[in-house]
């Protein structure tokens, strides 16, 4: 096994581990006292690095954040896109 690999392969171990980690602490923080949603989104950001999945799963919930910002007031609508 290359040096490369075997340092692409650990990487991805290590990265699954502390952002799962990370990710399930964060959900149990929402029964528990935390900040279990800022927890959450560290550890999905981790794993989006690695992880496509990850990644598609944070932006989902980036977008449903924004959306529910929007709606409560917080956030101000995002301007139409622009055609040329």
């Amino acid at each position: 096994m290359s040096g490369s690999l075997m340092y692409r392969t650990a990487r991805k171990i290590v990265v699954a581990v502390v952002g799962g980690t990370l990710a399930l602490v964060g959900i149990v923080m929402f029964v528990t006292p935390g900040p279990g949603l800022l927890v959450l989104l560290a550890g999905l950001a981790l794993l989006a690095t690695e992880f496509v999945w990850a990644a598609w799963l944070l932006k989902r919930v980036k977008r449903h954040g924004r959306d529910l910002a929007e709606r409560a007031g917080v956030l101000s609508p995002k301007p139409p896109e622009r055609q040329p």
